[in-house]
Parts: structure tokens; C-alpha cells; sequence
């Protein structure tokens, strides 16, 4: 197995990973030239602080139960020219208003009555699939990771800023386009994380070797994956064993 790695300098094409294989030869990573949306080349910037991206609108649906933060949340999403569609008072409701509203992403703190938001948003996830933050304090990675097996990849701890909910939302929306990507190949949800461990590996190592953003990864390795007919685990596993070892 190979790989080469060029670097991407001004006037070069945007590179893709690709892997190809046969019954007879070991599969290979490969870099395939591959025009940059339509527009011949791709001129890398110098690298520039993080700015968080202006989303379009979306729904949001709050579920928090105290009054306070459920307003704040409420106040800030409005403020950034979202429509908060609903608000929950427990972990029952919010799944209730989830089904009627049909929101985009929704909001969820992690301790509610009656339902907790991680059960809530298993039981919303298992109904219609939307990204989710969840709402969390210091000092719950036990219930952090019961949200990742739930399917809940964006996170807002308690007490946050304002300059960290559009973030929040945006890294959900985008984890969740994976997952809806990976599903699609997988026969479950739970392969469908299982699968989901390899492409972060995948996506680290290339940001770090490639200097790309995390959306630039993943769109590297789903354009590899399309471009070899290969499942996105399968490209993702080439990946980590080849550049693992440059």
C-alpha cells in the first residue's frame, strides 16, 4: 500500500484520495487530479484564525428546563436571525415537539425531568434524524459519551458564552451530514459510528499532513470514496494505514 502526498502549492489542482484494489493486487492509495469545483485551480490562502461561519437560517427547537438559560438560548439564536420554532420544559416534550415542529437542529440540555436529553434525543433521532447540541456541565464525560452512542456529536458546556453557540450548532450540522453519509453505507446506526471512529482518525491525519479544515478532510475522503466506488470506512482505513506511517 502507498501513498504520496504532494504538497498544494499555488496553480496545483485539488487532490483527492482514491483507492483501487483488484482480487490479485493489494489495494492502493492513490492521489487523484480532480478539478476544483469547475474552476481549474485552487490557489491556497495563508491559514486564518477561526471564524465562526455565518449559518443560514435554520429551526431550532430548545429543550431546557430552567426558565433562564431555555430565554438566553432563545435571545442569542434570534439575535443571529434563527427561528427558535420550540421550547421544551423536559425530555417528554421535547420529543413530543420534535415530531409536530419538524425543527432543524435541536438544542438539549442533558439533565431534564421526566426524559434526560440523551434519551430524548435517541428517541428524536430514531424518529427523524437532525443535528443536535447538547447541553452539558463540567464534569459529565460519562453522559458526554452515552451521547455519542445516542448519535449526538455537538456540545455547548454550561456556563457557555454567546461566541459558542453558532459554533456549536455548525460543528453539529456538519458531524451530522457525516453520519446521514456514513448510514447510507452502513446497516445500522451503530456501524454507522463504529464506521464513524476510522474517519476521524482519517480526517486528523489529514488536516495535519494537508493543513485542511475538518470539512476539507471529510470532503477529501467522500470525494475519494466516490471516485473509487469504495465505502467511506474502507477509503478511511487506507488512509490511516498509509499515512500513519509517513
Amino acid at each position: 500500500m502507498t501513498c504520496r502526498v504532494p504538497g498544494h502549492g499555488p496553480g496545483t489542482r485539488a487532490k483527492c484520495f482514491a483507492l483501487s484494489a483488484t482480487k490479485s493486487t493489494p489495494a492502493e492509495v492513490r492521489l487523484i487530479d480532480v478539478p476544483a469545483q469547475g474552476r481549474g485551480h485552487v490557489r491556497r490562502e495563508p491559514r486564518r484564525a477561526f471564524v465562526a461561519p455565518r449559518l443560514s437560517l435554520v429551526r431550532v427547537l430548545i429543550a431546557e428546563d430552567e426558565t433562564i438559560i431555555r430565554l438566553d438560548l432563545k435571545t442569542l439564536l434570534e439575535r443571529a436571525g434563527h427561528e427558535v420554532c420550540a421550547e421544551a420544559r423536559d425530555g417528554e416534550e421535547a420529543v413530543e415537539l420534535a415530531r409536530s415542529t419538524e425543527p432543524d437542529v435541536a438544542v438539549l440540555d442533558v439533565k431534564m425531568p421526566r426524559v434526560d436529553g440523551i434519551e430524548a434525543a435517541r428517541r428524536i433521532l430514531d424518529e427523524r434524524p437532525i443535528p443536535i447540541v447538547m447541553l452539558t456541565a463540567y464534569g459529565q464525560d460519562e453522559l458526554v459519551s452515552r451521547a455519542v452512542e445516542a448519535g449526538v456529536f455537538g456540545y455547548l458546556v454550561k456556563p457557555f458564552r454567546e461566541q459558542d453557540l453558532l459554533p456549536a450548532i455548525h460543528t453539529a450540522r456538519a458531524r451530522h451530514e457525516e453520519l446521514a453519509a456514513l448510514r447510507e453505507e452502513a446497516d445500522s446506526l451503530a456501524e454507522a459510528l463504529e464506521a464513524r471512529k476510522v474517519i476521524e482518525r482519517a480526517k486528523g491525519l489529514l488536516m495535519t499532513k494537508e493543513n485542511l479544515s475538518e470539512e476539507e478532510a471529510f470532503a477529501r475522503l467522500r470525494k475519494a470514496s466516490q471516485v473509487s466506488g469504495r465505502p467511506l470506512k474502507v477509503v478511511a482505513e487506507a488512509v490511516v494505514a498509509t499515512l500513519s506511517e509517513s
